[in-house]
């Protein structure tokens, strides 16, 4: 006797979609680990770069120049680290220090679209409104309107990562992707 598969239906397909982010989701704490490892890795850079320029002798052009050199290389780090190797590996360095990797919901690894949809929605104009904040700073008000917008930006993709049930932020929804624990790349490797 012989028997036929039936075609899997979307609902069959969202099941194992759900299985998957249930099974291998990371908790939140280790994600606000990798997070602290990535912005230590370039606070670090912009750190160094200020302690050479106010090691230096020669006045305050060159002071200055030393320190935008260090947040151009720390933003072209950033982008290396959150786009390039998010693209590439699925992974930031502290989310693989973390042993995470981000995924395409359905439990794909993820690519250059989603990693540039995931890492540039959310974060660059949340990191504009605090510059913002910094330029006003003298007009109190205006300033403590941009920084509370600020956190508001940040503070609710965190919050929705906190009470989401697939532990999902913001950034994720709008990617459609899950941060997951190694064990889910090892996983589909072994399927394959």
């Amino acid at each position: 006797m012989e028997t036929t598969l039936l075609p899997a239906t979307a609902s069959s397909e969202r099941t194992q979609a759900q299985t998957y982010m249930e099974r291998y989701r990371a908790p939140f704490s280790l994600r606000c680990g990798a997070l602290l490892i990535d912005y230590i890795l370039l606070v670090g850079i912009i750190a160094f770069s200020t302690l050479l320029a106010r090691l230096g002798r020669h006045g305050p052009a060159t002071t200055s120049n030393a320190e935008i050199v260090g947040i151009v290389i720390a933003v072209i780090v950033a982008a290396i680290n959150f786009i390039g190797l998010s693209a590439l590996r699925g992974e930031t360095i502290g989310k693989w220090a973390t042993g995470l990797c981000i995924r395409q919901t359905d439990g794909e690894p993820l690519n250059l679209r989603s990693a540039l949809l995931r890492h540039l929605v959310v974060y660059p104009p949340a990191f504009l409104v605090l510059g913002l904040a910094f330029l006003v700073g003298d007009m109190l008000i205006p300033a403590a309107y941009a920084g509370g917008a600020f956190a508001l930006l940040l503070g609710v993709g965190f919050l929705m990562a906190t009470f989401n049930a697939h532990g999902r932020a913001l950034h994720d929804i709008i990617a459609d992707t899950i941060v997951v624990r190694e064990e889910a790349r090892r996983a589909r490797r072994l399927r394959s």
